[in-house]
């Protein structure tokens, strides 16, 4: 283990030499310093790795010291000691970015404990999480042999995105890889459950999921207040795990009252997903109450122009009389617009605000080599959409909403995963063009790779013709065309991609949240 140097700084450090001694059988090694001005000396010739500082001091006291040592060492962590517990002098060392505060009389172990919080964390984190993580791993892979329901694969994928999220801060690549390997093996065991199930759940009344078509009605309806106003925000393409990490950051205005975990509808894409969760309706009911407002997938023109009209059309359906408005954000004008000018749906019984940055984050990274770099893997992913929201209008939205008093619905249409196999397929010139579905006729294709649907009316799909299907790609794959086939691969393997089924892209959370 290495030794760690510590310089500690105390007008009485001969008083300390019990305490001294202690820490050295602790691997500590300890710089004794009796003042201020010698400590500035001494860690501008030296590096140490934390400094111990006695706040009241003749000569340049604790705070003056503080100061100075933060400009010769802005890293350096340092633990302030005091005998003083005014308020102030405690505001003015945490303003100065202390690592820890101590009130004297301190006993050896406290300051063992504090050494050991601020220099030894990373590594005793690191080891607990891979230890904890190892004795996990048993359990989920128990599980993954087991697991035969749709409430059964929520609680595995959410354990899967916890200690994702958890071992992305180690760096121990052998327990990524590890977790990475398990997760390969869920969405492959996913795969063979929806393919097995999904028909099913259009045809029972009972025994189903909330798929996208329902979640209005049933968790999102009943939890409208009236009286207080309600914000429902859907963040188009936004992942389970992405979500996790953003909300923390939410909680700090909002506390989370519930959790529904749904499903997404096949396709996994914004055309069928997002309108069905507007309409309450199938993309099948949609395309016959509705031929107006639906597009299929080789009509010109946007697949999501009518996502208000939709809207108040349920709202009709669920004999719901309250008052609504409808934003959509596809960038960062539009966003800065809205946040500017928040107030002005205080009178709203809803204000729906649909935000596009992420789905335009995930398709530019196809398309820029930038955003690929930055976004080279799933933990680049979730960091980059942690810093997007962090400046964006969207959480100045969730503040101004807090400040009203406004309840907080949070959710999304679909997911999106890192796509990296390719998979041939064939078709006619009016095959549709998305990566992880394909709809049209004379489909050619592999059929260990694909869930088929010959007969899009059993999943409550609309048909391009009488001979046409539907295919959806399976775990992390992505169709790719023979012609230029190479290219193509090149061009499309390690973007982010959805419509077809994997957990990333069918799990979906809605977040219900009251303001603090």
């Amino acid at each position: 283990m290495n030794i760690a140097k510590i310089l500690w700084v105390d007008d009485e450090i001969q008083l300390l030499k019990p305490h001294i001694l202690f820490l050295e059988k602790k691997n500590y090694k300890i710089t004794p310093c009796t003042n201020g001005a010698d400590a500035l000396q001494i860690a501008e010739e030296e590096q140490f790795d934390a400094v111990l500082l006695d706040e009241n001091m003749p000569g340049l006291s604790g705070l003056e010291t503080l100061a100075e040592i933060k400009l010769i060492r802005p890293n350096l962590p340092v633990i302030m000691i005091t005998k003083s517990e005014e308020e102030y002098i405690m505001d003015e060392a945490i303003g100065s970015k202390i690592a820890d505060y101590l009130i004297k009389p301190v006993n050896p172990n406290q300051i063992l404990l504090s050494l050991k919080k601020n220099l030894d964390n990373s590594r005793l984190v690191s080891e607990k999480t891979t230890s904890n993580y190892q004795q996990e791993f048993r359990k989920i892979s128990m599980d993954l042999a087991m697991v035969n329901t749709y409430e059964d694969w929520i609680e595995l994928y959410k354990k899967l995105v916890h200690w994702e999220i958890q071992l992305e801060s180690i760096s121990d690549e052998g327990m990524i890889e590890i977790l990475e390997s398990q997760k390969e093996e869920a969405n492959a065991q996913f795969f063979k459950f929806i393919k097995k199930n999904y028909q099913d759940w259009f045809h029972r009344s009972d025994d189903k999921p909330i798929l996208s078509h329902n979640l209005f009605k049933e968790v999102i309806a009943p939890q409208l207040d009236t009286k207080k106003g309600t914000l429902l925000i859907v963040i188009d393409n936004l992942r389970y795990d992405q979500l996790r990490v953003l909300e923390p950051k939410i909680n700090e205005y909002y506390k989370t009252i519930e959790e529904k975990s749904f499903y997404s509808i096949l396709p996994t894409a914004t055309q069928y997903a997002r309108n069905a969760i507007f309409s309450g309706l199938t993309p099948l009911d949609m395309e016959k109450k509705y031929p107006n407002y639906w597009k299929n997938d080789i009509d010109e023109g946007g697949k999501n122009l009518f996502e208000n009209e939709f809207l108040i059309e349920q709202l009709k359906q669920l004999n719901l009389d309250i008052s609504h408005e409808y934003y959509k954000i596809t960038n960062l004008a539009k966003g800065r617009d809205l946040a500017s000018n928040f107030s002005k749906i205080k009178n709203n019984d809803l204000t729906v605000v649909v935000y596009n940055f992420v789905d335009m984050l995930s398709h530019s990274r196809t398309e820029m080599d930038m955003i690929k770099e930055l976004a080279s893997d799933d933990k680049a992913y979730r960091s980059l959409t942690m810093s997007w929201f962090l400046n964006s209008p969207l959480l100045k939205m969730i503040q101004e909403a807090q400040q009203m008093g406004l309840k907080l619905i949070l959710t999304t249409d679909h997911g999106t995963i890192n796509t990296k196999h390719p998979s041939k397929v064939i078709g006619d010139r009016d095959i549709s063009a998305n990566l992880r579905y394909k709809t049209g006729k004379s489909l050619s294709y592999n059929e260990k790779d694909v869930y088929a649907v010959r007969n899009p009316k059993d999943i409550c799909l609309p048909t391009l013709s009488m001979s046409s299907s539907f295919i959806f790609a399976k775990e992390d794959m992505f169709f790719a065309y023979p012609n230029n086939y190479n290219h193509f691969v090149k061009y499309y393997k390690n973007t982010y991609q959805h419509g077809g089924i994997s957990l990333e892209e069918m799990i979906i959370p809605c977040l219900t949240l009251e303001p603090k």
